[in-house]
């Protein structure tokens, strides 16, 4: 693939120009018909900067959304546990399926059977180890940090 022309002279006004009616790096892109990372070089060239504060509040937006998400699934994550838990002591139905002659058969249990109960016992401990983890990542914000770090090196903030 062949490199790109260099800007001309007119592109690097238009750039200015349009930097100075306060249009953005992506906006300037498609109206010059060049790469993104073209006009940004050119326009650090040229000692020009493009406001930040859309991306900043987008950002925010993103990371408030995704907070508010992972408050949802704990409390969802909570309430599974909960669910779970009460089949321990709820009447429940076993059965089988097979046999030479592949026969089925049921029966009505006052409660799970010990390892039903086991089963039972570790899907809630999963639940709610899932459930403080998700806390634990909103209420230490030293935990986020890698996910921060990550947001800003692609945001260029």
């Amino acid at each position: 693939m062949p490199a790109p022309a260099p800007l001309t002279n007119a592109e690097r006004q238009q750039i200015r120009d349009l930097h100075a009616a306060g249009h953005g790096c992506n906006d300037i892109a498609r109206q010059l018909g060049r790469d993104r990372s073209t006009i940004s070089r050119a326009a650090a060239a040229m000692e020009l900067t493009f406001d930040r504060a859309q991306t900043r509040a987008a950002t925010q937006a993103r990371v408030d959304d995704t907070k508010h998400k992972r408050a949802v699934l704990a409390e969802q994550l909570l309430d599974d546990a909960l669910r779970l838990r009460a089949q321990l002591w709820e009447r429940c139905k076993v059965y089988n399926f097979g046999g030479r002659d592949n026969t089925y058969s049921e029966a009505e249990l006052e409660q799970p059977d010990f390892a039903g109960q086991e089963k039972i016992l570790r899907a809630v401990a999963v639940a709610i180890d899932k459930h403080a983890r998700l806390i634990e990542l909103d209420r230490d914000p030293e935990g986020l940090a890698a996910v921060d770090a990550w947001l800003r090196g692609i945001t260029g903030q």
